[in-house]
């Protein structure tokens, strides 16, 4: 073939979630694979390095539902399936521009209607919440504010009591009586 073919297709991954959690970005991957040699009738496919992190960016557990490829078939016989980047073509149809065009407009009477608004609303409201409030001070003590029965404790600082000295274990304890002996 001296004439390279190329085509864009936009490919369904869905039943990939019937597969198993663990194996659902490689069977997404076959499935290009089958679909490509399936719609371009050559064995041999490569799959670019691009399309596979696409593949793979959100995980083995989680590819995309679909994905939109261009699938160019070369020379050499083989078939190579990259990601489809849009390639921004300046096509303007007269009735998509017209259209264009009266939205344009209206969006633009639309401003100037709301900025009307704007202008016709209170100016005193307005200039009222620009000017700040003045400050006011306050002479009062501090003191007759704060209720007068409350009264703060002072906590004394623990003094660092000495422990009582425990017995050592080596030592035998004598136990005394419970009960004292009565006299007679």
């Amino acid at each position: 073939m001296s004439q390279e073919l190329e085509r864009v297709y936009t490919i369904n991954l869905g039943k990939v979630l019937l597969s198993a959690n663990t194996h659902r970005a490689p069977r997404a991957i076959n499935m290009i694979r089958e679909f490509a040699r399936h719609h371009m009738k050559t064995e041999e496919i490569k799959i670019d390095e691009d399309l596979a992190h696409q593949i793979w960016a959100r995980g083995v557990r989680s590819p995309p539902r679909k994905i939109r490829v261009r699938m160019s078939k070369t020379d050499q016989g083989y078939v190579l399936v990259s990601p489809y980047t849009d390639e921004k073509v300046d096509t303007t149809n007269d009735k998509n521009s017209k259209k264009d065009s009266k939205n344009s407009k209206k969006d633009s009477k639309k401003d100037s209607k709301n900025s009307k608004k704007d202008a016709k609303k209170d100016p005193v409201k307005d200039s009222a919440a620009d000017i700040p409030a003045p400050e006011v001070k306050v002479d009062t003590p501090v003191e007759s504010i704060a209720p007068e029965k409350t009264i703060l404790k002072e906590v004394a600082p623990k003094k660092d009591t000495p422990k009582k000295d425990t017995p050592k274990k080596d030592t035998p304890v004598k136990k005394s009586p419970s009960k004292p002996a009565a006299k007679k």
